[in-house]
């Protein structure tokens, strides 16, 4: 016999028909934890977390939210049916079928789950959590965060949707309140011409190039021959390599640039093309921020990710080797100024290519969620990403200040602690 005060987890396995529920028992969620150093005081209090995405990567939310004293809600196709992050949830909810566009990529899906799992519990608040998944030659991410004005509900969403303007819109017009990355900086973020842009009007360093709309083979030609081979060929939009040419010289020009338009379209249905001066002998470091609403940005140091494959990252390492500290400070700050030039909180990516050779950094792109390498930046700092969060969606100020940041790389050896991930790959 279950005791009736332990929590009961709700699986519904009709996405169209609510009323085929069944119920298990599930350990109760530990009491909330005061961590970080956060404000007790706040606006609201999340009480539920709607996670839209699966496996490992909603486990992982799982973990964090549970230990907050959070319940948590998880979305599943017909193929994870059976998946442990099902199982973990204390609610699950049909989405659709297996295929990813039909399910974890269809945003009306989410939102309608968000609106029916706030209708099904006593809580009138929830959280919807979506961390970096890629698919195949769909890379479509969107980090946010709704209220809704009818009733009160949150959802927060990095990756499958996570970077997805469109998704932002159809929030919008359910009259649901976005709350996380404003939809211009993901939107902004997401164009790769648009962000260096931008980035170039606050004064972060960019690499020579070609950033505009003018798309034309023999203008884009012209461009090329000023910039000064080698040149890198790159599609505004995506991410993943796809379309990538390193050119070598002006007769190649024409080839590669039709050959990454094709490659863009397909991949990412926009063939729009950039093009930089290629850097010879480069590191690939990226910065991990994170902001709030208050106008509090920081940068938590970065992570070197030079091993590539197919550009690809392969190896991922915090604190980045052999690099100074008013290096890493001056990076740092380059990070922060990015984010503030498009009014940007929560956690996100900046991205910057260095040449080796004359040891200056320039931007490259930033990505407006937090990335599936975070644990390598939380290993260092000594803080739970996922945790800041939910706690910043929860209207509370980011936990300290960059001089409060701490590094544990710089301890003295064998004590500090650099962080490596490895991603294994399946080559065919």
């Amino acid at each position: 016999m279950s005791n009736s005060s332990e929590p009961k987890r709700h699986v519904v396995n009709g996405f169209n028909s609510p009323s085929k529920i069944h119920t298990q028992t599930v350990s109760s969620p530990s009491t909330t934890l005061q961590r970080n150093n956060f404000s007790r005081q706040t606006a609201q209090q999340i009480e539920k977390i709607l996670i839209a995405n699966r496996g490992e990567i909603a486990c992982r939310i799982i973990k964090t939210a549970k230990r907050l004293g959070i319940r948590t809600v998880a979305v599943y196709s017909d193929a994870d049916e059976h998946s442990l992050h099902v199982k973990s949830a204390d609610e699950a909810i049909r989405i659709g079928p297996p295929p990813a566009r039909l399910s974890y990529l269809n945003g009306s899906s989410i939102v309608d789950a968000a609106i029916r799992t706030g209708a099904q519990v006593l809580s009138s608040k929830s959280l919807c959590v979506n961390l970096q998944m890629r698919l195949d030659s769909v890379v479509l991410n969107e980090l946010l965060i709704i209220d809704g004005t009818c009733f009160t509900k949150w959802i927060s969403c990095f990756d499958f949707l996570s970077e997805s303007a469109h998704f932002a819109q159809l929030c919008g017009d359910k009259g649901l309140y976005i709350y996380w990355p404003p939809a211009s900086a993901i939107r902004d973020m997401g164009d790769k011409s648009a962000s260096k842009r931008i980035m170039g009007a606050a004064g972060v360093p960019l690499v020579p190039g070609y950033h505009g709309n003018e798309q034309d083979v023999d203008f884009m030609k012209s461009e090329a021959d000023k910039i000064g081979y080698p040149i890198l060929i790159k599609p505004t939009h995506g991410g993943g390599g796809k379309g990538m040419r390193i050119v070598q010289s002006q007769s190649d020009f024409v080839e590669s640039f039709l050959g990454a338009q094709c490659e863009a379209a397909a991949s990412f249905g926009i063939n729009t093309i950039l093009l930089e001066k290629y850097i010879t002998q480069p590191r690939h470091i990226e910065v991990q921020i994170f902001g709030a609403k208050y106008g509090n940005v920081l940068h938590l140091y970065e992570r070197d990710c030079s091993v590539q494959r197919r550009h690809q990252k392969i190896i991922e390492e915090a604190p980045a080797p052999n690099v100074t500290n008013e290096f890493r400070s001056h990076l740092g700050q380059a990070a922060v100024s990015a984010a503030k030039a498009v009014n940007y909180h929560r956690a996100g990516t900046v991205e910057f290519i260095v040449d080796t050779v004359s040891s200056q950094f320039y931007f490259m792109e930033m990505n407006t969620r937090l990335q599936v390498e975070h644990p390598v930046t939380e290993m260092i700092v000594g803080q739970d990403l996922v945790e800041w969060q939910i706690r910043v969606a929860n209207g509370e100020p980011l936990p300290m200040s960059q001089l409060q940041v701490p590094i544990l790389g710089d301890l003295p050896r064998p004590s500090r602690p650099n962080s490596v991930a490895i991603r294994f790959m399946a080559c065919f």
